[in-house]
């Protein structure tokens, strides 16, 4: 071999190259191979091979799975009352701070980090379904409380039982630990705390 040949650079290393070694140097995963996810991931990490893409990975992995509860969500609420998932929302929020199942708008929209004007159309159509009232509210002059009513309250405890017997991410949590469900759970309530800090009330 000539010195000129010796002391010529390597050539770069290509695309696929460069995720593999990233991919190995991240350690083993336990993400099944040939998932769409990990095409995802893989794109990504060619396109941008110089960039730490672990933030913008984890917000689409975050939306990906929304996307996916939500239509079984939805899938789910359109089977128990012709509702849709938001809808069911609303039933939610008012239930879960236990009896008479009654908050004010406000608390709603808040609750559910959706616009006033959004609330109000929920309510509209949740009033002709006969699942939610409104009744007047004592300690603001023109302002109302909506409330659960005998047939809302039944929707929502079945919605609960499904949710809780029959939910959607059961197959792939099947797939965990006690203790990796326990940290799934955690960093996922921090992340949830620490970013609702920064989210402005909508109006």
């Amino acid at each position: 071999m000539s010195i000129a040949a010796a002391k010529r650079p390597a050539p770069p290393p290509s695309r696929k190259q460069a995720v593999a070694e990233h991919s190995n140097a991240s350690g083993p995963s336990n993400v099944p191979r040939n998932s769409h996810v990990e095409f995802i991931t893989r794109q990504w990490q060619i396109e941008h091979s110089e960039l730490n893409l672990s933030n913008f990975l984890l917000a689409i992995y975050f939306m990906r799975l929304g996307t996916l509860v939500e239509q079984a969500f939805d899938k789910m609420c359109q089977g128990l009352g012709d509702i849709s998932g938001s809808d069911m929302r609303v039933l939610l929020a008012l239930r879960r701070g236990g009896h008479p199942y009654a908050k004010r708008p406000t608390d709603l929209y808040r609750a559910l980090l959706v616009t006033s004007g959004a609330v109000t159309k929920k309510i509209d159509r949740l009033v002709k379904l006969g699942m939610v009232g409104r009744q007047a509210d004592p300690s603001h002059n023109g302002g109302f409380i909506v409330h659960l009513t005998r047939k809302g309250l039944d929707i929502v405890e079945k919605a609960i039982v499904t949710l809780a017997e029959e939910s959607s991410i059961a197959p792939a949590i099947a797939h965990f630990s006690d203790a990796e469900r326990a940290a799934g759970n955690e960093f996922c309530l921090r992340t949830l705390a620490l970013l609702e800090e920064l989210v402005p009330p909508k109006s």
